[in-house]
């Protein structure tokens, strides 16, 4: 019997750089539980949630294992081409927290998630939710508002309101989720909006709230009385296969059509109830026209014809206004910033909401991560050299090298393989200034 070969496959340089370049235009995620089940049920459905809201560019089904560290998933990153990552925990004290980092250099955002609501509860409160699989096939259309603070709230801020630079920061973490708009795509690709809100900052603080959420688009004709559509829709339950009789109007007791179009009582004019939503909800698209088979002789009759009135009516493009509609899919979240990290997960902080520090700490905090910046490049150094020098015994006794392996090992740093212990200092430093002001509040 012959020997199994290895079904290893050899990935090539350019293979590997290939698979590493993520593709433009189409930004990749992932939305990951860190501690697998621990974060409990809800927010296990929250996770899963928030997966659909970021398809179908993400990892649907993703399994988390409870002994999986933050390094298992940014080493993937890299050949999966995953640009952002999603990282929802829950902190000893029962807070959810959400990191949002785009991949593999940063910047990381928290998250403090005050309230969330989840897509059966939305739809439980809906008296008719809507259940279509095919509106998660494109990605969602991103509608931001209110992110730049304003000159004159700025100026009634003063000291307290956000630097510019963190609101374009945010900004432009959210734009980088989700595919740019192109004017070649058609208006029947988008099914779903994403909203998001950022609520006007408070005089006692500069806080970044953010509001998300999340509606199906949907489009009907307008300009046609209900009674008239309901005809319209009749006639195609009649030509179809599938007849349903509990669709069709009942026309049998009424002496004409008059009667059915208008109601017994209307007196020759529609009730307000029949009219549609508002003009500002209606547009005009160019509606779809089903055409014919044409033979030949009638092809040549349609060009004479075209020949003869090249100005005519019938070569014009049919419109027709619609009525948008917006129906919530869910999840809700509302998210408080806390912090802002210039690497992924392990950097120098840029700016945090409860900590305030001083130009004598801030430089000294400077030099602190100068100085873990070197020693990080050193060990990088004695690192290469050390791989180096394997590849030269292994040539030496005549063995085999493999650059893949060495190629890998000089992404891993021994310093930053913790980096997936994270704790909620947000939360307890947020606890202790809670416990001041009661404190305080007592005395007086």
């Amino acid at each position: 019997m012959g020997k199994r070969g290895s079904q290893r496959k050899k990935q090539s340089a350019a293979d590997k750089q290939a698979a590493q370049a993520p593709k433009l235009g189409h930004p990749k995620s992932m939305v990951i539980r860190i501690g697998a089940g621990e974060v409990g049920s809800s927010v296990s459905q929250l996770v899963q949630d928030v997966r659909h809201v970021m398809e179908p560019d993400t990892a649907l089904r993703l399994k988390e294992r409870r002994a999986n560290k933050l390094r298992d998933y940014t080493t993937m990153c890299g050949p999966l081409g995953v640009t952002h990552l999603m990282l929802f925990s829950r902190s000893e004290s029962g807070n959810t927290n959400l990191r949002l980092a785009r991949t593999p250099r940063g910047p990381t955002l928290h998250f403090r998630v005050e309230k969330y609501s989840l897509c059966k509860d939305i739809q439980k409160a809906m008296k008719h939710p809507r259940a279509g699989k095919e509106d998660f096939h494109t990605a969602p259309l991103l509608v931001m508002n209110n992110f730049l603070t304003s000159d004159a709230d700025r100026e009634r801020l003063g000291d307290k309101a956000p630097p510019k630079h963190l609101e374009k920061l945010v900004t432009d973490m959210f734009q980088g989720m989700f595919p740019p708009i192109k004017p070649e795509n058609p208006l029947s690709t988008i099914k779903r909006v994403l909203l998001l809100n950022r609520e006007s900052p408070n005089d006692d603080d500069g806080s970044c709230i953010v509001t998300l959420r999340h509606y199906a688009i949907t489009t009907k004709v307008v300009g046609l009385p209900k009674a008239l559509r309901r005809l319209h829709a009749a006639e195609k339950i009649i030509n179809s296969k599938e007849k349903k009789k509990s669709a069709l109007p009942n026309l049998g007791k009424l002496e004409d059509v008059a009667d059915f179009m208008l109601g017994p009582s209307a007196s020759g004019y529609t009730s307000a109830s029949d009219t549609e939503a508002e003009t500002d909800a209606e547009v005009e698209v160019a509606a779809p026209v089903t055409r014919r088979v044409l033979s030949k002789k009638e092809k040549q009759k349609a060009a004479e014809s075209e020949t003869r009135k090249p100005s005519s009516l019938s070569s014009r493009p049919r419109v027709e206004k619609r009525a948008v509609k917006l129906v919530e899919l869910g999840p809700r979240l509302r998210l408080r910033l806390t912090k802002v990290e210039e690497d992924l997960c392990n950097g120098k902080v840029l700016w945090h909401e409860y900590v305030n520090k001083s130009q004598a700490e801030v430089e000294h905090m400077e030099a602190v991560w100068d100085q873990r910046k070197k020693e990080k490049e050193e060990r990088r150094r004695i690192q290469r050299e050390n791989i180096e020098k394997k590849r030269k015994e292994k040539a030496e006794k005549g063995e085999e090298v493999d650059d893949d392996e060495d190629e890998d090992m000089e992404d891993y740093d021994e310093y930053d393989m913790d980096d997936d212990v994270w704790h909620d200092e947000d939360a307890n430093e947020q606890e202790d200034l809670d416990e001041e002001m009661e404190d305080e509040s007592d005395d007086g």
